[in-house]
């Protein structure tokens, strides 16, 4: 079985650079403080990189 990310957003967008907004999008989240669960694969690994000031990552 693939592990998992839990991926939460901690930090708003606003100010940010329009890069990181649509990266943030393309994780899925919206609202500070909302969760998503995502296969770990390097893609993900190197979204999560990018944005790595906003979100906060746990292994599942």
């Amino acid at each position: 079985m693939a592990n998992k990310l839990q991926i939460t957003l901690i930090k708003s967008t606003i100010g940010s650079k329009p890069q990181h907004v649509k990266t943030i999008e393309a994780l899925g989240l919206k609202k500070i403080r909302q969760t998503v669960e995502k296969i770990d694969n390097p893609q993900m690994r190197g979204m999560i990189q990018k944005v790595n000031h906003l979100v906060e990552v746990k292994e599942i």
